[in-house]
């Protein structure tokens, strides 16, 4: 089995719990957006998967592994006469600003990794700059010399152009990479992209999902510093 050297990892539900950061954030989004009229902020939460009781997304949710571009269409559908690149510009920067809620962990297992010599990078359905807020706020900037957003120019999951680059740069064969993820874009990008395949539970899909997609499921990321030093 060939040696793991490099690990590209997503954001949303990978390095962050998905739930608890992107649940309070999204009622507010929904109920700035419906400016007081409950009834348009129901209409809202439907089309995005999201229970405004429970403040948690389904897991068919438009929003889960989706560009901000493809929120804002299903949030146009439902809006009065909106311009799209003035809502474009409010999601991200209310998403710049969202708390971040890390998954346990997760900078001494990012450590670990680093220090077993294998490279570390992002390919988020995010923003490039938001996303690298998050990183930073979350401390772990420093250990992601590359960072690729759906506007970086490779395009987004689930095609592989975020997960080539990413090995590209740092003079990897891809066959010696891993993509890491909570969703099936995640699994996906991966197997395009000729890399091992590797879901963590911090998302909404289940293990049932994820499972025939991907050469392992693991807990967390705090399990992935182990699973790597196995692989050869």
């Amino acid at each position: 089995m060939r040696q793991i050297r490099g690990v590209v990892l997503d954001k949303d539900g990978t390095l962050f719990d998905f739930q608890a950061t992107w649940g309070a954030w999204s009622r507010g989004m929904i109920e700035a957006e419906a400016g007081g009229d409950e009834a348009l902020a129901a209409r809202l939460a439907e089309a995005l998967g999201y229970d405004l009781d429970s403040g948690r997304f389904r897991p068919d949710s438009v929003v889960i592994a989706s560009t901000v571009e493809t929120v804002a269409e299903a949030m146009l559908a439902v809006l009065p006469p909106t311009d799209r690149a003035a809502l474009i510009d409010r999601m991200n920067a209310r998403a710049a600003g969202a708390p971040q809620v890390a998954v346990p962990g997760l900078r001494p297992a990012l450590e670990r990794l680093a220090g077993q010599g294998v490279a570390l990078g992002i390919a988020t359905n995010d923003t490039e700059a938001p996303a690298r807020v998050h990183l930073r706020e979350a401390g772990v900037d420093d250990l992601f010399p590359f960072v690729a957003g759906y506007d970086s120019g490779w395009g987004g999951k689930p095609e592989a152009g975020q997960l080539l680059a990413f090995a590209e740069a740092q003079g990897l064969d891809p066959a010696d990479c891993a993509m890491v993820g909570d969703s099936l874009h995640d699994l996906h990008a991966a197997r395009v992209a000729g890399m091992r395949a590797v879901a963590v539970l911090t998302g909404v899909a289940d293990r049932a999902e994820l499972a025939p997609a991907a050469d392992v499921v693991l807990e967390s990321l705090a399990d992935l510093p182990d699973w790597v030093a196995a692989q050869g």
